[in-house]
C-alpha cells in the first residue's frame, strides 16, 4: 500500500499557541487556507484530477477544512471524505483551549526541547501509546490494496509515520520527527519521501 499523509494547515488556536486537542471547531487562519491550496495544488499535481483512492480524515473542523480546499483541487466531492476518530490529534485533557504559555507558567516545562514533542502528559489526557493503538486499529481496517490519502494532525502523524517508517523511539512508540503545518509526505513500502514542504508551525504548539 502506498500512503500519502498530510498535516492539516495552520489554524487560529496555532497562531495563539493555544492548546487544541481533540477540540473540533478551530478554524484555518487566512495562512492557513494558503497553505492548504498549496497543499491541493502538490496533490492535484501528484495524483492527477479524479484520482481513484481513498481519503481519510480526523472529523476535527480543522482537518474538514484542509480536506474540503484540497478535494476541490483533485476534483473529488468534499462527502466522498471519510472521517474516523482514531485519526483525531493527541487528547490534552484538561490543558484544552488553554495558552501554552498558562500551563507552562504554572507547572514548568511541558516539552522536550530535543523532540519538538510533549514531555509531560496532560491531566485527563492521553499518552503515545494510546495513540499508537488506535492507529494499529485503523491501519488494521484499511483495505490492503487501495492507495491512501489521510489528512490529520501533527503529533498524531509524527506516531502513524514512525508505525510505517520508523522513527526513533519515544515514550514506547516510534516516533517520526516534526515538519510544518502543510507537509505531505508519502510512505511506500516503508520508506518515507517528502511531497510538498509546508510553511506553518513546527513544534508541539500543533496540538
Amino acid at each position: 500500500m502506498r500512503m500519502t499523509i498530510a498535516r492539516h494547515a495552520e489554524t487560529v488556536f496555532n497562531a495563539a499557541a493555544r492548546m487544541q486537542g481533540h477540540m473540533a471547531h478551530t478554524p484555518l487562519t487566512r495562512n492557513g487556507i494558503a497553505q492548504a491550496e498549496a497543499m491541493g495544488a502538490a496533490l492535484a499535481a501528484h495524483f492527477g484530477q479524479r484520482p481513484d483512492i481513498d481519503i481519510w480524515a480526523s472529523p476535527s473542523g480543522r482537518t474538514l477544512q484542509t480536506a474540503a480546499i484540497v478535494t476541490e483541487q483533485l476534483g473529488v466531492g468534499f462527502f466522498e471524505v471519510r472521517t474516523d476518530a482514531r485519526l483525531l490529534e493527541i487528547d490534552v485533557g484538561d490543558w484544552e483551549g488553554r495558552l501554552y504559555s498558562e500551563i507552562v507558567a504554572e507547572i514548568g516545562p511541558i516539552t522536550s526541547t530535543e523532540r519538538r514533542i510533549f514531555s509531560v502528559q496532560a491531566p485527563n489526557g492521553e499518552w503515545f501509546p494510546a495513540i499508537a493503538a488506535r492507529l494499529e486499529s485503523w491501519l488494521a481496517d484499511l483495505a490492503p490494496d487501495r492507495e491512501v490519502l489521510v489528512i490529520s494532525h501533527g503529533i498524531t502523524l509524527r506516531v502513524l509515520r514512525g508505525l510505517l517508517a520508523g522513527g526513533a523511539p519515544y515514550e514506547g512508540v516510534p516516533l517520526a520527527d516534526d515538519a510544518p503545518q502543510g507537509t505531505i509526505f508519502v510512505i511506500e513500502n516503508g520508506v518515507q519521501s517528502i511531497l510538498h514542504t509546508g510553511a506553518g508551525t513546527i513544534g508541539v504548539r500543533a496540538a
